[in-house]
């Protein structure tokens, strides 16, 4: 249980659904309510699917490659520690256009859902805390994403735009701690792998 809580909380942070919330709104006004259901549950479906290939592939692919997990820990961290310095900076994500048939899964889905930070933060969870925990942790945060999309207008309302920048850029600080928390365990593990080969 406590495995699922590790993991459940970076990925919480990288989603950042709550973050994603005034996009989601932008993104899909003037649609009615049955094409709003169809774009949420698009997004869910995609973000979960990449989610889970990338759990299944990444190990193989860090392997073919030779890189270790302390390796992706501190490469990994350094992005992750980018991407929220970026998201604290600026104002905005990217504003993306697109048809509200593929709304769902891009922009959304992927790479609002499950972007660098998400994909990063899953290919450390999986070496430190296993498949399960991540996979479980992943899933849950993908499907509290979509119901935070459900809840988009009554939520966007009570927080207002402010709130939600807010929640926002607390969400990125936490992030970006937790991205130098990764570099240092990753040091941490290259620095022991060394001195137990000398």
């Amino acid at each position: 249980m406590r495995s699922f809580w590790l993991c459940f909380f970076p990925l919480f942070v990288a989603v950042d659904a709550v973050g994603v919330l005034p996009l989601f709104l932008h993104l899909t006004t003037g649609l009615d309510r049955a094409k709003i259901r169809r774009v949420i549950l698009q997004s869910v479906a995609t973000a979960a699917a990449v989610a889970l290939v990338f759990l299944v592939i990444g190990h193989y692919i860090l392997e073919f490659l030779g890189v270790t997990v302390a390796d992706f820990m501190v490469a990994g961290g350094m992005l992750l520690f980018v991407l929220s310095l970026t998201d604290l900076i600026f104002e905005k994500r990217g504003m993306f256009q697109g048809n509200h048939e593929t709304l769902g899964a891009v922009p959304l889905g992927v790479p609002l859902i499950v972007g660098p930070a998400v994909i990063t933060t899953l290919f450390i969870l999986v070496g430190e805390h296993g498949p399960v925990p991540t996979v479980a942790a992943v899933i849950v945060n993908i499907v509290m994403a979509g119901v935070a999309f459900w809840l988009a207008e009554p939520v966007h309302h009570v927080l207002g735009n402010s709130g939600a920048r807010t929640i926002s850029k607390l969400a990125s600080l936490l992030l970006a701690a937790i991205g130098v928390m990764m570099v240092r365990k990753g040091i941490e593990i290259i620095v022991a792998v060394y001195r137990a080969q000398m």
